[in-house]
């Protein structure tokens, strides 16, 4: 990590978005609320599922939880960050601060991949094998697999972490980004760069492709089972909840996807800072509400939760 003069890299500087002043302070406050918001859509989706009985035995709700909590990790890992560097033309970060938010980042990101695919599993097993679903997926398997999606997570990008913090930097040490992405970052490395971006593509491609896969060959069962006339089940509720599933599943993995089709020119790193801005700010706000907005079992606990309060309440 040695510059040209021989001094070593202890920084690098986040160039964030090209606009105006007058541009970032909108930024800062739309996203100073958005971020807000986010975290109190998910806080509240955590506490109801925690407090009512009912939620709480569920284990679509038990996943759900806990993607709520990862939510609320995943936009904190880069929009603080991103707030703090807004008001000026650009933000500082120190070396291991960089790759740390690297690792913590996409780690965060390949964890929600697997409970994408956990969430298309337990919609799976309920409507296409309603009477072994109670068994299969008991509250004991359900916090197993929610253990498993975050062990899987945060293991998967180790190799490439420790590969890529050997490489050598030797300037210059500008990241035309508002947060560490690994293309810049390999960008500014000293060749020979070795196997590194190989295998830090590979692992991205390998976790999106499994879940991707994983997660449509879920759902298409799942769409072809319900429009069977042998179905018995209550297939217009099962319908609005899948169509909520998809709609999530597509939104992540569609912005992820836009950035790899975005065309080479002299708005690329513009168009990405935007995609990436979206599933990383944006998306967040809106899953919560996606998942709740027309669910009535959700309803019913928040009503149920209300009237425990007004209880207490009156009791005092």
């Amino acid at each position: 990590m040695v510059l040209a003069n021989g001094t070593g890299v202890q920084e690098f500087i986040l160039l964030g978005f090209g606009v105006g002043q007058h541009e970032r302070f909108l930024l800062l406050i739309f996203f100073i609320i958005l971020y807000i918001l986010s975290m109190a859509e998910n806080l509240a989706i955590i506490i109801l599922v925690v407090l009512d009985a009912h939620l709480s035995q569920l284990p679509m709700y038990i996943l759900l939880s806990n993607f709520s909590w990862l939510e609320m990790c995943y936009v904190t890992a880069t929009v603080p960050r991103m707030l703090f560097d807004l008001p000026s033309h650009h933000g500082i970060i120190s070396f291991h601060s960089c790759f740390l938010q690297f690792y913590v980042f996409f780690s965060l990101g390949t964890t929600e991949s697997f409970f994408l695919s956990a969430m298309a599993l337990d919609r799976y097993l309920a409507i296409c094998h309603p009477l072994r679903y109670p068994q299969i997926m008991s509250k004991d398997f359900c916090y197993a697999l929610v253990a498993v999606c975050w062990l899987l997570g945060f293991l998967w990008y180790i190799f490439p972490m420790i590969l890529i913090s050997k490489l050598s930097f030797c300037g210059p040490n500008i990241i035309d980004h508002f947060l560490c992405d690994p293309g810049p970052i390999f960008s500014l490395a000293c060749p020979p760069l070795g196997i590194a971006p190989s295998v830090c593509q590979f692992f991205m491609n390998a976790s999106g492709l499994v879940n991707v896969t994983f997660a449509v060959l879920s759902y298409s069962i799942v769409v072809l089972t319900l429009t069977k006339s042998s179905y018995r089940g209550g297939r217009r509720k099962a319908f609005s909840t899948i169509s909520f599933h998809l709609v999530v599943v597509t939104l992540y993995y569609g912005s992820i996807a836009a950035i790899y089709l975005v065309p080479s020119g002299e708005n690329q790193s513009e168009v990405t800072k935007a995609v990436t801005l979206f599933y990383t700010a944006v998306t967040p706000f809106l899953n919560p509400l996606i998942y709740t907005l027309r669910n009535d079992q959700v309803k019913e606990a928040a009503s149920r939760l209300w009237k425990r309060l007004q209880t207490r309440k009156g009791a005092e």
